[in-house]
């Protein structure tokens, strides 16, 4: 989820549902750039890689994909988490 002061990815195991791992700004003094989207791009990879995630959905929640949602996707695709579009029902 994006809004104008933060920014927050989390990897939720639909079936069960759990929240497995997630990262956010909310306990720093980030602002809600491209750059920090980048940064929790990859900090959103660590937390899953280190929780065996290695693939993901994203659900975009209305926003388009660009800007800052890009940016996350991008990093956790660069660090290896492959990711793919939530099908619409």
């Amino acid at each position: 989820m994006i809004s104008n002061k933060n920014m927050y990815v989390q990897f939720i195991d639909d079936e069960r549902g759990l929240t497995l791992a997630a990262v956010s700004t909310a306990a720093g003094n980030n602002r809600t750039n491209i750059a920090t989207a980048k940064l929790i791009g990859q900090s959103a990879a660590e937390a899953a890689l280190s929780k065996g995630i290695k693939k993901a959905v994203v659900d975009r929640g209305g926003y388009k994909f660009h800007g800052r949602l890009k940016a996350i996707v991008d990093a956790l695709n660069a660090a290896g988490v492959l990711t793919g579009a939530k099908e619409a029902k």
